[in-house]
């Protein structure tokens, strides 16, 4: 018998400039895609800015729900979604995780490959991605297939979309720790 675990996947939407352009051609509510491997959120990853007030400097990586840029941007929306996975799926995950944090300064952020989504073409660099094509590439290494399409095609919505995510959260991101802790029950739980 296979042990059941579970990621999860974080969508967020900042109401930075450079998300409400991509908003502007997706009309998606969440345009920023992060993994964790528990449902704190505590080991987060991405592909995003490195340095919260550097749009430009942008890379592999370690979120923080409550530094960083998402304490820079306080108004943050999210969405939270469980994948239930087995063990080996899990371990799988970690493997490929670990080829990136072991080599996180040689990674760069695909913009041409966020390009390439509105022209339904896959832009793809060795070390280089955005943030929906880096959580799907994770997935589809460990033998997790969720879409019939390549990771440079996936959108932080198609995660929105997809049947096998279950809903855990839907609200501000700075309110999530404190439901988790318990301390507020005015949240959309799920």
């Amino acid at each position: 018998m296979t042990d059941k675990r579970s990621i999860y996947i974080l969508l967020t939407n900042t109401g930075t400039l450079f998300t409400r352009v991509i908003q502007s051609y997706t009309r998606a509510p969440y345009n920023h895609a992060s993994i964790s491997f528990d449902r704190e959120l505590t080991e987060l990853y991405s592909f995003g800015r490195k340095h919260p007030s550097n749009p430009l400097n942008g890379g592999f990586v370690k979120e923080d729900i409550q530094t960083g840029t998402y304490s820079k941007y306080p108004n943050t929306t999210c969405v939270i979604y469980e994948l239930q996975v087995t063990e080996r799926e899990v371990e799988k995950m970690k493997r490929v995780l670990h080829i990136f944090i072991r080599s996180r300064q040689k990674y760069m952020y695909n913009l041409l490959g966020v390009i390439g989504i509105t022209l339904k073409e896959p832009v793809e660099f060795s070390n280089s991605y955005f943030c929906s094509q880096f959580v799907a590439e994770i997935l589809q290494r460990s033998g997790i297939k969720l879409w019939d399409k390549l990771p440079a095609l996936v959108t932080p919505d198609d995660f929105r979309q997809c049947e096998q995510l279950k809903l855990v959260y839907e609200g501000m991101l700075r309110n999530y720790k404190l439901e988790q802790n318990g301390e507020d029950s005015s949240f959309n739980r799920y």
